[in-house]
């Protein structure tokens, strides 16, 4: 992503800038709350995994895994929207949909002699709210002995989004600080000079990081669905198939385990109704 219109030394982004109204405001503050959110459950369940069970912890679990997923939905898709459109348009400033234009100007009132901070802050929040979904997934393995496979894709993902996380940390430092340019990986901390070579390389940079990461998330939610009773037992809760198989019903008990249904005990029935047998039919014998 490239810089709106006013920033020193970046080239315009294509439909940003305008008026600020109410809705951009309320929407910014909300998605930052978004974030903030979740990064306050991310504490409050890493804390409550230390104790024992909580009937709370698994639903908990999977709320911040499923925002987190939201979350990179959107980010996501305003990569593909931004690489579509430098396809189409190479040479020309790099492109925001309406949507992240509106956040943009919400967050950008924090300083508004910085025009491309608010775009900075928008993309900081977003990969933050994802980086917060991915640790999700980390926590709610944590009860389980041996590794999984989801908790091993989600720690990659944590460890790359996490570097990530903090090259964005950095853009939007440098822009708020009063750099000359955004200074990160994505820019070549601000050695390349302002025009398509820029917009170019920055949109594919992200694109592809993102790319990536969403991969990974997609691998590690894949391998939770296939984990998920293995998962739900470390929480004492159980899957739709076990809550809904009822004792007796298809189920049968291992040896020397009361029967559900007779309440005898499996292996041993046989055996004693044998044994009455033999004592009745050695009466008949004797009378």
């Amino acid at each position: 992503m490239n810089h709106p219109p006013g920033m020193p030394g970046m080239p315009g982004m294509a439909g940003m800038g305008g008026p600020v109204s109410t809705l951009d405001t309320v929407t910014a503050v909300l998605f930052i709350l978004w974030a903030v959110s979740m990064w306050l459950a991310v504490g409050v369940l890493a804390y409550a995994n230390r104790g024992p069970v909580k009937p709370w912890l698994y639903k908990t679990s999977v709320g911040l895994i499923g925002l987190g997923v939201i979350g990179q939905i959107g980010h996501f898709q305003e990569h593909v929207s931004q690489a579509v459109y430098w396809i189409a348009h190479p040479t020309s400033p790099a492109w925001m949909t309406p949507w992240a234009n509106s956040l943009s100007r919400g967050m950008g009132q924090v300083d508004t002699t910085k025009p491309s901070l608010g775009m900075e802050i928008l993309h900081l929040t977003g990969n933050f709210i994802f980086l917060a979904g991915l640790v999700g997934i980390v926590l709610i393995t944590k009860r389980v002995a041996g590794q999984l496979q989801s908790r091993k894709w989600a720690k990659m993902g944590v460890w790359m989004q996490g570097i990530h996380g903090l090259e964005h940390v950095v853009l939007t430092a440098s822009v708020a600080l009063g750099a000359k340019r955004a200074i990160g990986l994505s820019t070549w901390f601000g050695t390349i000079d302002p025009g398509p070579a820029l917009t170019t390389y920055r949109v594919w940079w992200h694109f592809v990081a993102n790319l990536i990461g969403t991969g990974i998330l997609a691998l590690s939610l894949y391998h939770l669905w296939r984990e998920k009773r293995s998962v739900k037992a470390g929480f004492g809760e159980r899957t739709g198939d076990e809550a809904s198989q009822t004792p007796g019903d298809g189920e049968t008990p291992a040896h020397g385990e009361p029967c559900p249904t007779c309440h005898t005990t499996t292996g041993t029935s046989s055996t004693v109704g044998s044994a009455a047998d033999s004592e009745l039919v050695g009466a008949g014998r004797a009378t």
